[in-house]
Formats: structure tokens, sequence, C-alpha cells
């Protein structure tokens, strides 16, 4: 397959890339400014857009059979100013709608659209199981995921086969959500975040490029798609076994009135929210897990 991956210098697309290119696929970049040429790892020709002015051509598209899109500005790195609330949406929505009304307009188009949205979707649930058919809940998040997945509808409406993935926080021995944390622990600094009893979806990165290969190839996989691990755990529970796989104490809590002092409405979306979710549609499809345990995951990151 010709593969064209938005958010290809980014943890998650920098490592699929050479996956598809060790599979004999071709795989080039989406990025905003022309550059030409190959790109780095043996990624194949840029094709420039400009998503804020809404400029895409179509004929750049001709030949690619999927496309993965995983561009969007980090919404952890700094507060939810209003001025990046709205930078954070439109590097999601309005870069996802452009690429779905470029594929619907297009004759003959890409089989396939494989775009990321996450596990924010569902809001703080407190101790409900969520599957894809639970619905979306309330905020910033929720909101944004919501809008964000129905951004690529007139590519579905089009006839193209579109895969949402709701990605939990990745764990990866190069970055994801060990990054931040990693250098607190290892001094011994570590602990749960408020009470700890909130639940933590998370995801192996090696089992995330796996669900996107899969997403590429297999036609049963359309619609929402929780790309989460089959044991979603406490934040407490989660502190416990990353002090034991560093072999580091873990008793110095961070209280929710501190972490909502330091951060804003974003210590309450993304670290104290409870989200208990489940990948139903993988199982039920069969998917096999690589790291299925949260250990089994820390212990192939450290």
């Amino acid at each position: 397959m010709h593969v064209l991956i938005s958010g290809a210098s980014g943890l998650i697309g920098s490592s699929l890339a050479p996956r598809l290119l060790a599979g004999g696929h071709t795989v080039s970049r989406l990025v905003r400014a022309a550059r030409g040429g190959a790109g780095a790892g043996g990624v194949g020709a840029t094709i420039p857009w400009d998503p804020d002015a809404g400029i895409l051509d179509p004929s750049r598209l001709s030949g690619v059979d999927a496309i993965v899109h995983l561009s969007g500005e980090s919404i952890a790195a700094g507060r939810w100013t209003e001025k990046r609330r709205e930078r954070i949406r439109n590097s999601r929505i309005r870069t996802t709608r452009l690429l779905a009304e470029t594929l619907a307009r297009m004759n003959p188009r890409p089989a396939v659209l494989v775009h990321a949205s996450a596990v924010g979707y569902y809001g703080d649930r407190g101790q409900d199981l969520l599957t894809e058919a639970s619905g979306p809940g309330s905020g910033f998040l929720a909101d944004l995921c919501r809008d964000w997945e129905a951004a690529s509808m007139p590519a579905q409406d089009a006839g193209v086969r579109v895969a949402r993935l709701r990605i939990a926080p990745a764990i990866g021995p190069n970055g994801g959500m060990l990054a931040a944390i990693l250098p607190i622990f290892r001094l011994g600094l570590g602990g749960r975040l408020g009470s700890g009893r909130q639940w933590m979806p998370w995801v192996s990165l090696e089992d995330l490029l796996l669900i996107l290969s899969k997403a590429l190839t297999d036609g049963s996989m359309r619609g929402s798609i929780n790309a989460t691990a089959p044991e979603p755990i406490t934040n407490a529970a989660f502190t416990r076994a990353l002090g034991r796989a560093l072999h580091r104490p873990t008793l110095l809590p961070a209280p929710a009135f501190a972490l909502r002092l330091a951060l804003g409405a974003m210590a309450d979306e993304l670290l104290l929210a409870s989200q208990r979710v489940v990948p139903e549609a993988l199982l039920l499809g069969g998917f096999r897990f690589a790291h299925p345990r949260l250990e089994d995951a820390l212990r192939a990151a450290l």
C-alpha cells in the first residue's frame, strides 16, 4: 500500500512509518510546508497542505491507498487558555474536515482513512465500564473528541472506510505518557494523583502500532474503536506498579487542589478524570495484545 501519514514526526507517526516501510509499504508525509525530497528513515516524498487556509490539492493524493491522520497540537503543553483551546481544536477538527472533504471529492479515492481520536471522548465517568457503545461525556476534551470524530463524516459518506481510534495515553520507550513522570519517579518523588481512585486507560506503544497496522488492512475495522489495553487500572495501582518497576518508593501524593492550582481545568480532565475504558471492538474482533498487562508494558518500556 501507499500510506500517507499526517503527524509523521510525532511519537506515534515516527514509530509507525518504519514499521510500514519494513512491511513493504510506501510511506509519504503530509506536511504544512513543502520541503520536497525524501523524508527521514526512508519515508517518501512530502505532500504539502495548509489546513488553516483550507488548501489540499487532491491531485497530490493520487495513488495514495490509505491515510493515517495523527496530527494535532499537544493538549498537555500548557494551561488551557482560550487561545490554546482554539489552537487545539483547530489542529484536530479543521485538519480532519479538510482531509475528509478532499477525499470525498476524489475519484478514485483512497480506500481507508484512519484517524486519531482520544479516550477523552468519554469525559469523567467514575466507575462506569466504557465501551465504544458508551455515549460522550462532558467537558472540553469530550466536546473536542465528539466534533473531531464528526469531522471525518464527509469521507465516510463518500464510501471511504473510516476508522476512528480513541487512543489512550501510550507507554513506550521513547516518550509517551512516561516521558514527563519518569524523572520524578526515578528520584523517588512520585505518588498518586488526587485520591488515586480514578481509572486510567493506557496502551503500550507496540500495541498501538499493531492496532494502526490492522486498521489499515482489516476491512472490519470501521467506526469508533477504543485503542486501549484490555485492563484499565486505577491511578493508585499504576503508581505502585511504576514504583515497583523502578524500585523506588511512591509515597508523595499530589493533592487534587494543588494540581488544580497549577494546571486549572486541565488537571480535572487530564489527571483526575476517571475513564474505565475497555477495547470491546478489538477483543470481539480477535485482536491479540502484545502487552495486555501494565507490568508487561512497563518492562518493555523501561
